[in-house]
């Protein structure tokens, strides 16, 4: 399986780096995956949130299977990360155009907001950031109590920490609970919060 995350000037670390680790010692413990970090158009470096630069391993792949999306900077009160992000339009619509290719779409924190804002969550159960669930909800999308929210083909999560618990659910449900287990071994960590999953 191809996993790729976005990243863009201004994202958060964590919301990145949490599910590229999980997915990394994924791969490690035997599962057929592969991911990286990378950018829509060609850069040499991307600097996060909090000033990390990151040399990206290039474009955004024509064909992920799974896309993980960061948030970041959303509810800064600036025009910079997630939300320069959404307004400029470019990655929203690379986004869509994956989700309409039959690739499962992830988002951490504020990046539920660039599925957002071209109408993925809309109607569906989904989660942010706690600074943007009003934003999430006004856009259309139907707000449910949980770390996780799983609706099949559009999964999200909650605040910075919580993806990497995304991360760990969709390497469960992809690869079986034994790999997941073997990971969070790996990195001493236990899920927290609540998965929902619909029906």
């Amino acid at each position: 399986m191809k996993f790729s995350i976005p990243v863009y000037n201004g994202f958060d670390d964590l919301d990145a780096v949490g599910p590229y680790e999980v997915l990394n010692h994924t791969q490690n413990a035997g599962a057929d995956l592969n991911v990286g970090l990378y950018t829509l158009e060609e850069v040499a470096v991307v600097e996060s949130s909090h000033g990390l630069r990151v040399e990206p391993d290039g474009q955004l792949p024509p064909d992920p299977d799974v896309i993980v999306v960061p948030g970041g900077g959303w509810s800064s009160g600036e025009m910079q990360g997630a939300r320069r992000e959404a307004d400029r339009g470019v990655l929203p619509e690379a986004i869509k155009s994956y989700h309409e290719q039959g690739a499962v779409v992830a988002s951490v924190c504020t990046g539920a907001m660039l599925l957002a804002r071209v109408g993925i969550t809309d109607d569906r159960p989904a989660i942010t950031h706690q600074s943007a669930i009003d934003d999430l909800e006004e856009s259309g999308a139907e707000i449910v109590d949980a770390r996780v929210v799983d609706d099949g083909d559009v999964v999200t999560a909650g605040g910075i920490t919580s993806g990497i618990d995304l991360a760990l659910h969709l390497v469960g449900r992809e690869f079986g609970t034994e790999v997941a287990d073997r990971v969070m071994e790996t990195m001493e960590y236990t899920l927290t919060g609540t998965v929902h999953r619909s029906a």
